[in-house]
């Protein structure tokens, strides 16, 4: 099968119901950049698992690996759901797993206290790429909008890839640095 189909050359692509619609749809718009979001978890998982990573305290690593492959797949469905395919692709207990690993991390960390500079380690910096990006995301899903469900759990991933960027520091040893007025 051919990778190009030739249907879009004008501007226009199908959703998943096979209407046509402009590649600036809203919808298009959204699931373009939950895609980018995709990609961006994918380089993050690889910055993570390099083999300059592992040490005797990384098996935490290989847990955060196996979360993001989730939300990968997760992220597809999100795209599914805003291409219009039929069915329930984000679920209550997909935002519910969010939450669990969300707390989980935060028992490791320090209580925030103050606004925190997205910096620090390459890994830690692309958690806070990916989350700039989700918040995009949650934009563009608000203008398309996206069912209830989508919204909450692109809205816990943010907090997740905030909480982790703050995990994998602190479990790296990475001072926090402040804002300062």
């Amino acid at each position: 099968m051919a990778i190009y189909t030739k249907t879009g050359d004008k501007g226009t692509t199908s959703l998943a119901n096979g209407q046509r619609v402009s590649k600036t749809d809203l919808r298009i718009e959204a699931y373009g950049t939950v895609d980018e979001l995709n990609s961006w978890v994918g380089l993050l998982r690889a910055a993570l698992m390099t083999p300059d990573k592992q040490t005797d305290d990384s098996a935490h690593l290989a847990t955060v690996d196996a979360q993001l492959e989730w939300i990968q797949n997760k992220l597809f469905n999100l795209g599914a759901a805003l291409s219009e395919a039929p069915g329930e692709w984000i679920k209550e207990e997909d935002v519910h797993q969010l939450e669990q690993w969300i707390d989980t991390m935060q028992m490791v960390v320090p209580p925030l206290r103050a606004f925190v500079l997205p910096s620090g380690s390459e890994t830690v910096c692309r958690c806070q790429i990916c989350r700039t990006i989700c918040r995009r995301t949650e934009r563009k899903m608000i203008k398309a909008n996206s069912a209830e469900n989508e919204l909450k759990w692109v809205n816990r991933l943010s907090d997740f890839l905030f909480v982790l960027a703050r995990y994998l520091g602190y479990k790296n040893g990475e001072k926090e640095v402040v804002w300062k007025q």
